[in-house]
């Protein structure tokens, strides 16, 4: 479902029609900026996430080192 050319030309049409012709670089910069915005809080969301999940992973780690240490050392005083 993809857009021919007679439908682009329709809606460029449509939206200086709408906007005016002294609109649409306006538009078209606060339509940049906003982009720029969006992929700018995806990328600090996904490095928050990522340090969230090594997190995760360390203290996974120490848990699990802690609890082989306490198994050994009850072995140790069992026997």
């Amino acid at each position: 479902m993809s857009l021919g050319i007679g439908e682009i030309v329709v809606i460029i049409i449509a939206i200086v029609i709408l906007f005016g012709g002294k609109k649409i670089p306006e538009l078209a910069r606060a339509l940049g900026r906003a982009s720029y915005e969006f992929k700018k809080a995806r990328e600090s969301i996904e490095k928050e996430i990522t340090a969230a999940e090594s997190e995760a992973k360390k203290i996974e780690n120490a848990v699990k080192a802690g609890a082989t240490t306490e198994t050994k050392e009850s072995g140790k005083s069992n026997s």
